[in-house]
């Protein structure tokens, strides 16, 4: 049993690893997520890309310690995934239904935020500490808390969803879960696009932002890098909304540290250093001191949380 396969379900792709529990990461590769009501068709194309895999190997079903699933939306305690927006399915219990199909036993399922966590705590930043809150910036804005090496699921499995704390109670517009003023208005990517564009809008200053055919959150990163007055503003503005949402989720949880990860991230430390300090001047002082650091597994965070959910469960 000294193997696994850690899955990640994408909206767009579903990444594999095949992880041994001594050497790590031997293999990883992906294919594209087949959307629709229910999961089985993409069960069946994961069990195939699994059982060619092992065929690569030389190795059998048997070997298998189990299989760990990260999928984009909720997660309860007995593992039920409630809906995935994003491909189509509504409830299923993924976990019973992808044994039953694949014929590998134990499979364990998390959300894709979570996961991802787990995975940055097991194997990346966060290998030197106890606990730790990840905020991930990309097309949403997902989180994830790890406490004593176990991720915080929640009744509900929404433990950890920092992306929907309420940042504006005025907020007109609607977010994409239905409520007004979420984080992610602001601080996803595509929430950071809306951002700049109401202000490209609102204000006469000059900015390279304006010069710009398609607006995007890494052109505003970068052009604050660069010093743009406007764009400076702006990466502030999203700082602020990120750092008081940081602190306001550590009064609860308390970790150790926090990671940010996601495609945004890639804008690195000027990201970094703007966030801690905006947390540190939003947040009392017995916890202001708290260790902030970049995600180290990018893209690959979810297939090795989903390894990690095998491996921290199978001896």
């Amino acid at each position: 049993m000294e193997y696994c396969f850690g899955v990640d379900i994408g909206g767009t792709t579903v990444k594999i690893g095949l992880f041994s529990r001594k050497k790590g990461l031997l293999a990883k590769w992906e294919i594209p997520t087949r959307k629709g009501t229910e999961p089985t068709p993409l069960l069946k194309d994961i069990k195939y890309e699994i059982e060619e895999c092992l065929n690569r190997n030389g190795l059998k079903k048997e070997h298998l310690a189990g299989i760990g699933m990260a999928a984009p939306g909720p997660v309860t305690e007995d593992g039920c995934l409630r809906g995935t927006v994003n491909i189509g399915w509504g409830d299923v219990f993924l976990g019973n239904e992808a044994e039953d199909l694949i014929s590998v036993s134990p499979i364990f399922i998390g959300n894709d935020a979570r996961v991802a966590a787990l995975g940055e705590y097991t194997f990346g930043a966060g290998k030197e500490v106890n606990s730790l809150l990840m905020v991930t910036l990309g097309t949403g804005v997902g989180g994830g808390v790890i406490l004593n090496g176990k991720i915080l699921a929640g009744v509900s499995g929404t433990a950890g969803e920092i992306g929907h704390m309420t940042m504006n109670p005025y907020e007109e517009k609607q977010c994409n879960c239905g409520k007004k003023g979420c984080l992610e208005q602001y601080a996803s990517a595509q929430g950071m696009v809306r951002v700049a564009r109401k202000a490209l809008v609102n204000t006469d200053k000059p900015s390279v932002l304006r010069e710009m055919d398609v607006l995007t959150a890494k052109k505003l990163w970068d052009a604050g890098k660069m010093g743009d007055a406007l764009a400076l503003e702006l990466t502030e503005y999203i700082s602020r909304m990120l750092g008081m949402a940081i602190a306001n989720a550590c009064y609860i949880v308390d970790p150790e540290m926090v990671v940010l990860g996601g495609g945004v991230s890639q804008a690195g430390e000027f990201l970094l250093d703007m966030v801690q300090r905006a947390y540190a001047e939003n947040v009392f002082p017995h916890c202001r001191d708290k260790k902030f650091a970049l995600a180290k597994l990018r893209n690959d965070a979810g297939i090795f949380g989903a390894a990690a959910l095998v491996f921290q469960s199978v001896n």
